[in-house]
């Protein structure tokens, strides 16, 4: 092998191994499946402008999977770490409740690690959660305003995909597409996109997602997010139990069941935020 046959092979290395960084959670159905599911299940006194705005919310929570299109180099290297909570690399610590610049720092400082490796995805959420209050807030002070409905159903939308990322097991690990060995292979690569896919595959819709969910106001919104994402980290084994047994290339009643549950547990989550955020709107003082 010749020196540029080498430094181009060991190019496309490095490509192919920050391309695979990029996962997805689920595929742009998956997302959309859950931001129309949370809209339909919203209770009357949230504006019906975003009650009736499934399909732009749906829409806009494929925005953040879009955002990371390769010849966008500033605007995807900012997006990376919003999808995603390596719960291991965490060290047992809790990242701080300010904001994200605390937890930069303590990641950097404190564990020594990059914080794009271990992930920001609660801080994209509380941003995009509070974002949304702001909107409703405004839409409150002026609802004749027509500029104000849009600005919601973009922010709504783009919480919807974080949310949808937080409900994904394998969005909360560092092994997110297969299970490193001791002789460094990895074992079932390409787990990963078969859950991305399964909703979409299997035709999980969200008159299936949203049956019996009610919206829940949420008194401490940091902590319920963070005590979420611990919660579907406990789904990791099982996520490569199903896949060892193939139950994800075929399905099977048990499969589907715990890839609905998951799509539902993000509808959920979707829906009590975006609740809580028109809530949380009504008190909040002026920006001025």
């Amino acid at each position: 092998m010749n020196r540029r046959t080498a430094v181009l092979l060991s190019a496309a290395i490095v490509v192919a191994g920050v391309l695979g960084s990029f996962a997805h959670a689920w595929w742009s159905g998956g997302h959309e499946t859950v931001a129309e599911a949370a809209a339909s299940r919203l209770p009357d006194d949230v504006p019906a402008f975003y009650r009736n705005g499934g399909k732009h919310l749906a829409h806009f929570a494929v925005d953040p999977d879009r955002w990371k299109n390769r010849e966008m180099g500033f605007l995807r290297r900012e997006e990376e770490g919003n999808h995603f909570l390596d719960v291991e690399d965490l060290d047992d610590k809790k990242l701080p409740g300010t904001h994200r610049y605390d937890g930069l720092k303590m990641i950097y400082t404190e564990l020594k690690k990059e914080p794009n490796k271990v992930g920001m995805l609660p801080y994209a959420i509380m941003e995009y959660y509070e974002k949304l209050v702001v909107g409703f807030y405004d839409y409150r002070k002026a609802p004749t305003n027509t500029s104000i409905p849009m600005k919601c159903l973009v922010h709504g939308g783009t919480l919807a995909h974080y949310t949808g990322d937080a409900a994904m097991p394998l969005h909360t690990t560092r092994d997110y597409d297969g299970l490193k060995q001791a002789d460094g292979t990895t074992k079932q690569k390409g787990i990963h996109a078969k859950i991305d896919g399964f909703p979409e595959k299997n035709k999980i819709t969200p008159d299936e997602v949203c049956r019996g969910l009610e919206a829940k106001k949420i008194d401490d919104v940091w902590a319920h997010v963070n005590k979420f994402i611990e919660e579907s980290h406990t789904h990791i084994p099982k996520c490569y139990a199903f896949d060892a047994a193939g139950e994800f290339d075929k399905p099977t009643a048990e499969s589907r069941a715990f890839i609905l549950a998951r799509v539902r547990a993000g509808a959920q989550l979707t829906l009590d935020l975006w609740y809580t955020a028109w809530l949380r709107s009504e008190k909040l003082p002026n920006h001025w």
